[in-house]
C-alpha cells in the first residue's frame, strides 16, 4: 500500500490543506539535533478531531504510516518520517478553547504553545509551567512527556496534564480522564498516552492542569570553582526541602558560548541559575538559606534579578544554550544527551561526565535541570565525518550506561525517538516487550510513528 491509493480521499478530506509540494516536504523533514534530512510523502493540516478521525481512517485502510508533528523541536527523530507517510501538523489546531478559572485549568487543542497559552492566561491570575526552553506545542510536550526548568517545582507533563482526546489508529476518537484532580476509575489511559511519542494515538485535545502566578519572583546567578562544588550545592539544596522553582547548571564552556552568543560577560566558571516563587516574605526565606548553602560550596559573585525583564536577562543564558554551543563550532550538530539520575548520585556522574569527555577528547558542554538529577552533554559533530559521529555516539552510550549504574534512566525529558530506542531493553529489560504488546494491541498495522519508542513488529 502507497500513498497515491490513500491520495483521492486525503484530498476530498482536507483539499489544499493536505500537500505533496517540495518546501513543505523539506520543511517537516528536518531534526534540530544529528539525524539527516528524511522527507515525508506528503503533509496534512487538519483543523478538526473529525478531520484527524477521518485522515486515520483513510491512513488505516490504505496501509500508510502517520507521524503526529507539532512545532518540531524534539531532539530524537520523534517528528520524522523514517518510514515515508503521512505527517499530521497540528499548526491549525491551536484555540484555547476554555479557560477554567476557579477550577485552575484549561482545554486546549494540541497545536497550542506554551507561550500562547500563557500569553492568553496574563489576565487570570494562572499560569502554565511546563518550561522546556524551546517554544514547543502542548500536544508536543505531551506526547514526550517533556519538562524542563520548572520541573523541580512544578512537575513535568505527566504531572500538568488531567485529560486527553485522542485519535486511535483505526480512526476511532476516546477520552481519557476527567477535570477531577483524582479518580480511581480504571487504567490510567492519560498516562500511557502521555509519553507515547505519537505510537498509540493522535492527541486532538488536553485539559491542563494551570498554577496560581506567585506574589513574589526573584531569581539570581552565582559561581563556583569547580562543577563538583556547584551540583553538590544542589543536591544539599534539595535534600533540605527548599522549595525551588528553578535550578539549573552551567559549564564554563557554555557560559563561555553564550557569552559570545548573547554578548554576556559573565565569569568563565560553572555557573548555578535559580529563581524562587512564593509570598515576599517565604522567598527571602529561601534565598537566605540557599545564599548559606552555596557559601558552604565556595560559591560567589551573586546577582539577583527581581523584576521580569532582569530575570528574563538572566534566563537568556540557559535559553540560548543549546544554540549558543551550535554556534561556537558552526558546522556541526548535536548529539544531545539527557540522562537523570537519583539527586544523591547527581555530583558523582556530572564529575564522571566531564572526565570521560575530556579523555575522549570530545567538546561536550554540560548543563541542566539539576534540581531533579537531570543533565546534559551537548556533544558537537561533524555531520559528514561517519567516524566522528560514531565516536560521539559512543560517548553518549556511555553516559546511558553510568546513569542505569546509578539507578536512573536513559531519558530524562527529550523522550526516546529512534535516537534512544537502543537503549530501551538495557533500561527496562521484559517491561519493553509489554510496551511491544501495548503498541500492537492499539496498532496492529503499526502506521503510528513507526520505528520509534517501541519494539519492532514482528
Amino acid at each position: 500500500m502507497t500513498l497515491e491509493n490513500a491520495w483521492p480521499d486525503l484530498t476530498d478530506v482536507l483539499g489544499d490543506r493536505v500537500t505533496r509540494s517540495k518546501p513543505e516536504l523539506e520543511a517537516h523533514g528536518a531534526s534540530e539535533s544529528y539525524f539527516p534530512l528524511t522527507l515525508p510523502d506528503a503533509v496534512a493540516y487538519p483543523e478538526t478531531t473529525a478531520e484527524v478521525s477521518a485522515l486515520m481512517r483513510i491512513c488505516s485502510a490504505h496501509g500508510v504510516p502517520v507521524i503526529g508533528y507539532g512545532a518540531g523541536t524534539s531532539l530524537e527523530g520523534q517528528a520524522q518520517a523514517f518510514s515515508g507517510g503521512l505527517v499530521v501538523d497540528f499548526a491549525r489546531m491551536n484555540r484555547v478553547i476554555e479557560i477554567g478559572q476557579a477550577d485552575m485549568d484549561a482545554r486546549i487543542q494540541p497545536g497550542v504553545t506554551r507561550e500562547a497559552l500563557n500569553e492568553e492566561l496574563r489576565a487570570t491570575g494562572l499560569f502554565f509551567p511546563v518550561d522546556p526552553g524551546a517554544n514547543a506545542t502542548l500536544g508536543g510536550m505531551a506526547s514526550t512527556r517533556a519538562s524542563g526548568t520548572t520541573a523541580v517545582r512544578y512537575g513535568t507533563m505527566r504531572d500538568n496534564v488531567l485529560g486527553l482526546e485522542v485519535v486511535l489508529a483505526d480512526g476511532r476518537v476516546i477520552r481519557t480522564g476527567t477535570r477531577a484532580r483524582k479518580s480511581s476509575a480504571g487504567y490510567d489511559l492519560t498516562g500511557l498516552f502521555i509519553g507515547a511519542e505519537g505510537t498509540l494515538g493522535l492527541i486532538t485535545e488536553m485539559v491542563v492542569r494551570l498554577h496560581g502566578q506567585p506574589e513574589a519572583v526573584s531569581a539570581a546567578v552565582c559561581a563556583f570553582d569547580t562543577i563538583g562544588d556547584a551540583v553538590r550545592a544542589v543536591s544539599d539544596t534539595i535534600q533540605m526541602g527548599i522549595p525551588m522553582a528553578r535550578i539549573e547548571f552551567v559549564d564554563a564552556a557554555t557560559v563561555d558560548a553564550v557569552n559570545r552568543y548573547s554578548g554576556m560577560a559573565m565569569p568563565l566558571k560553572p555557573h548555578l541559575l535559580v529563581e524562587f516563587h512564593g509570598s515576599e516574605g517565604g522567598v527571602a526565606e529561601q534565598a537566605e538559606v540557599f545564599g548559606d548553602i552555596v557559601a558552604e560550596h565556595h560559591g560567589h559573585g551573586f546577582e539577583w534579578a527581581a523584576n521580569a525583564e532582569d530575570r528574563k536577562a538572566l534566563w537568556t543564558v540557559r535559553h540560548h544554550a543549546y544554540w549558543a554551543i551550535l554556534a561556537a563550532r558552526p558546522g556541526t550538530r548535536a548529539v544531545v544527551t539527557d540522562i537523570c539520575v537519583p539527586i544523591s548520585r547527581l555530583a558523582e556522574a556530572v564529575e564522571a561526565t566531564q572526565k570521560d569527555l575530556e579523555e575522549a577528547g570530545i567538546p561536550g558542554p554540560i548543563l541542566g535541570h539539576v534540581g531533579d538529577g537531570n543533565f546534559h552533554a551537548i556533544l558537537l559533530v561533524d555531520p559528514t565525518d561517519e567516524a566522528d559521529l560514531k565516536r560521539v555516539k559512543a560517548a553518549s552510550d556511555r553516559m546511558v550506561a553510568l546513569s542505569l549504574e546509578m539507578g536512573g534512566t536513559s531519558t530524562g525529558e527529550h523522550g526516546v525517538g529512534i535516537g534512544k530506542k537502543g537503549f530501551m531493553t538495557r533500561e527496562h529489560g521484559d517491561a519493553w516487550q509489554v510496551m511491544g504488546q501495548i503498541k500492537r494491541a492499539l496498532d496492529p498495522q503499526n502506521i503510528l510513528n513507526p520505528g520509534k519508542l517501541a519494539p519492532d513488529a514482528n
